[in-house]
């Protein structure tokens, strides 16, 4: 998959996106990262991107030139044959989710715009951005953040990145339940022992403890999922079960 990220601030990717998994799949070609600086498309002397709004305001805007400059600029950069999404993160986009995630993976190609400052102009946000996404109800100072969060969550799911395909499809919310607790060594820990059925090798009764776990687990905390959730008659009868034992 091919990133292009726009941004006032490239240095705040060295660290999340060019290390662990993310640098590993770089190196094996699978991800094709790269950070684009909007200053350098700025047409004015100083190399000033930013401007006060319109109708007075605190704090100061994006300004669209150097946006669309540089957006035009990495388009034409990017094969592909259908038109690439550009994703902007802000407050009132939409929440992101798993479900999004697992979208966004199978495009070719994807371009991020970061805001900084109070925002962009929003004509960048209605001539250029496909996806407007939020990462949570509350306010980060820039675009940057959720970008590399949204970049991490995206690119676990091409096919190559992660070690095997279970590595993922076992984990919360890929399948809209919580993924059940998990132990390694020592067996006895400070007379904390793990549960005997995950000793026991038979695989079918460790699944369907799993399954039992991740069911329990998603309707203490999380109860709201288990509406998405494809559950099997067995399921549904432990689910009884579980309201009827409180």
């Amino acid at each position: 998959m091919i990133i292009k990220i726009l941004t006032l601030f490239p240095e705040m990717f060295k660290g999340p996106l060019d290390t662990s998994i993310i640098k590993n799949a770089q190196d094996k070609e699978i991800l094709d990262i790269e950070y684009i600086n909007i200053r350098d498309y700025a047409n004015n002397k100083h190399k000033k991107v930013d401007d006060y709004p319109y109708g007075g305001g605190s704090g100061m805007l994006m300004t669209a030139q150097p946006v669309f400059d540089s957006h035009a600029a990495v388009l034409a950069q990017i094969p592909s044959s259908k038109k690439v999404r550009t994703i902007y993160c802000s407050p009132k986009g939409k929440i992101f989710n798993q479900e999004m995630a697992i979208e966004l993976s199978k495009e070719e190609a994807l371009v991020f715009i970061c805001g900084h400052y109070e925002g962009v102009d929003q004509r960048i946000i209605d001539e250029l951005v496909t996806d407007e996404i939020s990462i949570g109800d509350y306010v980060l100072t820039g675009g940057e953040l959720p970008t590399a969060v949204i970049i991490d969550a995206i690119a676990r799911l091409i096919p190559g990145v992660l070690g095997q395909k279970e590595s993922y499809e076992d984990e919360s919310l890929y399948s809209n339940l919580l993924e059940y607790p998990q132990y390694t060594r020592p067996q006895n820990f400070r007379g904390l022992t793990v549960p005997p059925v995950l000793l026991s090798g038979n695989h079918q009764e460790i699944n369907t403890w799993r399954r039992k776990a991740s069911i329990k687990l998603t309707m203490e905390r999380r109860p709201d999922l288990l509406k998405k959730v494809d559950l099997s008659k067995e399921d549904k009868e432990y689910i009884k079960f579980i309201k009827t034992d409180d």
